[in-house]
Order: C-alpha cells, then sequence, then structure tokens
C-alpha cells in the first residue's frame, strides 16, 4: 500500500493504513470550521478537482457563512469548458480575488508544493490523493494515494452526511471519477471507486458525461487533422507527424489518440511547436513497449519528458533542439531524434 497521510485531530497523525471511518474523517473535517468562517477552496482545475470542490462546497453549505472555488490555471481543454458551462458550475480565477476575504482555505486535490502559487499560501486542510509530499502542515489532512480520484473520497464524506448529491453535483463526481481513473484503466484504481462510480451511476446524466467526453475540437482546429492526414509519415508500424505551430498542446494530444486507433500502428508519435517550446506526445499499446520510457530517452536531455507505459509526453524549449541556424522542425526531424531510440 502506497503511504497515507492523515491528520483528522491535533497530533493525532496516521502514516499507514487508516483505521479512521468515513464519519471520523467528517466531523475531523467539519471540526476546524466555524459559523462566521468565509471558505476558500482551491484548485489547479480539472474534471476530478472541479466535481470534488463542488462536493466539499455541499458539505460546507449552512457550516459556514460562505464558500468559493477558487483555480489558478486557465481553463483550455473543452471537455472542461463543457463541463463548467453546462452544469453551471461556480469557480473563479484565483489572481481575482482577495486573500484577505478568506480566513479558511482547503486545498484539494494536490499539495502546498505542487505549484508555486499554493506555497505562498496557508491551509487549514488538504485533501488529495497524489503521493505524498512533506514539507508542509495543515489542522486536517487526508491523503490517500491509493484512490483513482479525490471525487470518490468526497463520495464518502457525502455519503458519511447523509447527503444525496444533486443530479448535477452526481454528474460532475461521476466525470470525475471516469477521467481520474482513465475509464477504469488505471492501476491504482480501488475497489472503492468502484463503489463510488456505482453509487453515482443511478444518479448522474449520463448524456451530458457524453457530452463532456466527445467535445474535444473547435471548428477552427479542424484544420489540424488535414495538416495531420496530409503529414503523416508511416515506417515499421509506427505512425510519425508533425504539426508545426499549433494554438494549443491538447490538439497534439487528440490527433495522436486519433492515430492510435488506427490499425497498422504500434507506436503514435505527435509532436507541434506551442510557443517557444516543441511538445510531442507518445502513445503505444504498452504491451513490451514503454511510452514514458521512449519519451524520457529520447527528449529528456532537452526538457522535461515522460509518463505512462502506453501514453508520455515530451516538452522542450527550442533552443535546447539540436538544429542548425535556421533549421525548422519537421516531420523528418522528428522521426531522425525518435528512431535512435525505439526498437
Amino acid at each position: 500500500m502506497q503511504k497515507r497521510l492523515e491528520k483528522i485531530a491535533d497530533n493525532n497523525i496516521t502514516r499507514s493504513a487508516s483505521k479512521n471511518s468515513a464519519v471520523a474523517r467528517l466531523n475531523g473535517l467539519w471540526a476546524i470550521f466555524e459559523r462566521s468562517d468565509n471558505v476558500l477552496i482551491v484548485i489547479s482545475a480539472d474534471p476530478d478537482a472541479i466535481a470534488s470542490a463542488m462536493a466539499l462546497k455541499r458539505l460546507l453549505s449552512y457550516r459556514v457563512h460562505s464558500v468559493t472555488i477558487g483555480y489558478p490555471n486557465e481553463i483550455r481543454r473543452l471537455n472542461n469548458l463543457t463541463m463548467v458551462e453546462r452544469l453551471k458550475i461556480p469557480i473563479e480565477r484565483l489572481h481575482t480575488l482577495s486573500m484577505k476575504d478568506y480566513n479558511k482555505k482547503i486545498l484539494l486535490d494536490s499539495q502546498p508544493n505542487h505549484l508555486a502559487c499554493f506555497e505562498k499560501m496557508t491551509f487549514n486542510a488538504v485533501i488529495d490523493h497524489h503521493p505524498v509530499t512533506t514539507g508542509w502542515d495543515a489542522a486536517f489532512i487526508d491523503i490517500r494515494p491509493e484512490y483513482g480520484a479525490v471525487a470518490s473520497m468526497m463520495v464518502e464524506y457525502l455519503r458519511a452526511a447523509g447527503i444525496k448529491p444533486s443530479v448535477a453535483l452526481a454528474t460532475a463526481l461521476f466525470y470525475g471519477v471516469k477521467v481520474d481513473t482513465q475509464n477504469f484503466q488505471k492501476q491504482n484504481m480501488q475497489v472503492s471507486d468502484s463503489i463510488c462510480f456505482r453509487y453515482l451511476f443511478s444518479i448522474a446524466n449520463l448524456n451530458l458525461v457524453r457530452k463532456f467526453e466527445l467535445t474535444e475540437l473547435r471548428r477552427s482546429e479542424l484544420r489540424y487533422f488535414r495538416t495531420a492526414l496530409n503529414e503523416v509519415k508511416a515506417s515499421n508500424r509506427r505512425a510519425y507527424v508533425h504539426l508545426g505551430k499549433v494554438s494549443t498542446p491538447d490538439i497534439l494530444v487528440i490527433i495522436a489518440d486519433f492515430f492510435n486507433r488506427v490499425e497498422g500502428f504500434d507506436w503514435v508519435v505527435v509532436s507541434g511547436i506551442h510557443g517557444e517550446k516543441l511538445v510531442v506526445i507518445f502513445r503505444c499499446d504498452g504491451y513490451r513497449k514503454n511510452a514514458g520510457k521512449l519519451a524520457k530517452t529520447t527528449f529528456g536531455r532537452f526538457g522535461p519528458a515522460g509518463g505512462h507505459r502506453e501514453a508520455a509526453r515530451a516538452e522542450s524549449p527550442l533552443k535546447n533542439l539540436p538544429l542548425r541556424e535556421n533549421q525548422e522542425f519537421t516531420t523528418k526531424t522528428l522521426i531522425r531524434l525518435t528512431t535512435q531510440h525505439i526498437k
């Protein structure tokens, strides 16, 4: 079992399999708040974090004076924007909020040293499912790395409180669990995730969930498919394509996933330039292949690179690439750099 970190009362810290019940955790969370509190829930916005923040806001309703959800990152993915718009989720950019207006802060689906802006803040509670980090503290801590999604943890809190989620909240939580467990294919998914998923299944609006999942492309981005289909080079069951400049790295992921569904491709490598960086997306089936290892060995010397066996990513400042002066990065360049390491 991965190392947990749990603190539901002063000086009561658990660093192993927790014996605390869901009700004990709930009461420990509620105990740090008062009716006059103005609470800020801080997230790095993605489906799991957004849904979990909605659930936490519901848990604190009628127990505190106000609850606001703030996030530092720009939400760019259409799936996530559609989720926020369709469910009318009230979230606000962190830089537009005045920290002095909130006397209690909760960090959700993250830890204080994950982002620089989080390190500057003091949190009263931290709830997360990522591997445990050190160098920070809070009055209430619940970190369970063995869970596939924080949304699953929040369902347990809601049920302990005797709160049945609304259709909108259940839909958000359902989608959050699906995304963060990669449709139950992620290795760290637990029985607890399955139980929460089944519970939400009968409440959530599944048609809305499908709408979130299918809304990936802006009409203006269809042109990248034309470029990809014209530019793709296939060799030895591998597909390579460089898209040139892209408006968002997300389109590289969409194109890579598209080619990964084509029969006859064991490897897919898609690259593009966003700003002053080259972004490369790797896809394979993970069977006797390791996309994360290939990304690291191929582009790790130029910038951050890595990932899972079946999916990986590399980013490199253009100035770090081994290109001659005025030489452009092309699909041939991508092939040359990659084939040095691929078997």
